[in-house]
């Protein structure tokens, strides 16, 4: 089965065969906590970068094209990392950094104009998190084939949709399926669009706890960890877009 999440698709399809490879050496395997602490670790680099960046980053006229610049450095960083398999700590905390730098500024200006949104939005994300992450424990819900072919095929057709309606944004300043301004009348394509999203975010958590899980049981390095934490951040960061979207939707 495969995840729907590229960074933990590339740790199913080449830890497993490294895993054979140093099966008869003396190399330490990744557990659960490896892949918690630095989860935790991420994420405390990604809210702090945030909180600086609200507070140091002023608003002035070139702040836009500085927020492109490092979306766009995201971007490819996620795409080096999940393609190459990285499992370097340094990139990865890279993109932590990063994020935390676009999160930071963008949040600001959502929470200038709705007050409590951004509190309303990382409780949220956690939230589903959380609750996404008792269900499987509980064996509620299952990382079965079908949902791994439901849940991929919609983030598929989610990022492709994302791609074009920005495309047809840039050129003809209609925003369409996603609403990039902080103000301003939504209709109600973009609503149903981000429930789907959200949705879809969601039930991913319940492929990737699945495949982290099947890493720790068949023995898989230990630095492994690290592109594990690594793809449930890129995980949490897409709910959090979605959510602060939405709400922001709701509030207008």
């Amino acid at each position: 089965m495969r995840s729907n999440n590229p960074v933990l698709n590339r740790l199913d399809e080449t830890g497993r065969v490294e895993a054979r490879v140093l099966g008869s050496r003396d190399v330490e395997p990744m557990t659960v906590d490896d892949v918690v602490v630095r989860t935790v670790g991420l994420l405390v680099v990604t809210g702090a970068t945030a909180a600086v960046s609200w507070v140091v980053i002023p608003d002035v006229a070139w702040l836009g094209a500085a927020l492109a610049g490092s979306a766009l450095a995201s971007i490819a960083l996620v795409l080096v990392i999940s393609l190459r398999g990285i499992t370097n700590p340094v990139p990865i905390v890279g993109y932590a950094v990063l994020q935390g730098l676009l999160l930071g500024v963008a949040s600001r200006a959502f929470e200038q104009v709705y007050p409590g949104i951004v509190v309303q939005a990382v409780a949220g994300t956690f939230g589903v998190f959380l609750g996404m992450a008792a269900l499987y424990r509980a064996r509620v819900i299952r990382a079965t084939p079908r949902l791994a072919r439901l849940v991929i095929g919609t983030l598929l057709g989610i990022a492709v949709l994302s791609v074009v309606n920005l495309v047809s944004y840039l050129i003809s300043g209609r925003p369409g399926l996603e609403v990039y301004s902080v103000s301003g009348d939504v209709g109600w394509l973009p609503y149903v669009f981000s429930v789907v999203a959200i949705i879809a975010g969601a039930f991913s958590f319940i492929l990737d706890f699945d495949l982290v899980e099947r890493s720790v049981r068949d023995g898989r390095p230990r630095r492994y960890a690290w592109l594990s934490a690594f793809g449930l951040l890129t995980g949490l960061v897409f709910l959090y877009w979605q959510l602060l979207r939405l709400l922001s939707y709701l509030r207008r």
